[in-house]
């Protein structure tokens, strides 16, 4: 979480297995493709779990585990399901909630982390969320983190070195930690240099407002008066003295 004078940062708390924080990523890039500095921005993933006490692997659907673990109503599941569905699609997801298994997303975060330290934590970012909301992979399963972290171009040797420790995994903490102390309740959750912050899976046209507002502040200082043709310098002091 650093800023750099000519580009804009933009860090994201976010959940593989948030359906909303992958319709937010859709958004948030469908807005920054669209402005001219886009080349001007660089992005950190940061770690969030809507459920760290989540075992390993649940044995049940998606439907399961909100009904019986989150005391929700199925009928009410399956409507919510239906729209989030329906808004994945819009930005070209297919969500298969039927197919999804529900997994810790602990482990994949640390992936990640290690993925960062390569310069390649969006590519494996976005081979998650489709793996877990597309295709039904489980993300909390060895080989598929092994499989999903080498085609996102991350050394197989560094990924298995990660899974079988504890590597990074104070690096996710850290990640939650950070998430509580700026007020973050919810994801997808986007910080834009360090000052302006956007909540959940806006439309493109508000990622697009919030990023060229935080961006023009970056503007070199715009001189007034003799710099913009408006006549001489005003009287001022230096360090050889005043004029």
């Amino acid at each position: 979480m650093t800023e750099t004078p000519d580009r804009l940062s933009v860090d994201i708390w976010s959940d593989i297995a948030c359906p909303w924080c992958y319709i937010g990523k859709r958004r948030f890039e469908s807005a920054l493709d669209s402005l001219p500095f886009k080349d001007r921005v660089d992005i950190t993933w940061h770690s969030y779990q809507l459920d760290p006490n989540l075992p390993a692997h649940y044995e049940g659907t998606e439907l399961d585990y909100l009904a019986e673990r989150k005391g929700m109503a199925r009928e009410q599941v399956a409507q919510m399901f239906e729209h989030v569905a329906g808004q994945a699609a819009a930005e070209g997801l297919h969500y298969d909630f039927d197919s999804l298994k529900v997994a810790n997303s602990f482990t994949a975060h640390r992936v990640l982390h290690l993925a960062a330290e390569h310069g390649r934590a969006g590519e494996l970012k976005e081979a998650l969320l489709s793996a877990h909301f597309e295709h039904g992979r489980d993300i909390g399963e060895r080989e598929v983190l092994v499989d999903l972290a080498t085609r996102a171009g991350v050394a197989r040797d560094d990924v298995v070195r990660v899974l079988d420790s504890d590597e990074h995994a104070e690096s996710v903490r850290q990640d939650v930690a950070a998430a509580q102390r700026i007020g973050v309740t919810g994801v997808p959750f986007f910080v834009l240099n360090m000052k302006y912050g956007v909540s959940g899976a806006q439309p493109v046209e508000v990622f697009a407002q919030a990023l060229t507002r935080a961006h023009d502040e970056l503007s070199p200082l715009t001189m007034v008066g003799a710099e913009a043709g408006g006549g001489e310098d005003g009287a001022a002091c230096g360090p050889d003295g005043c004029s």
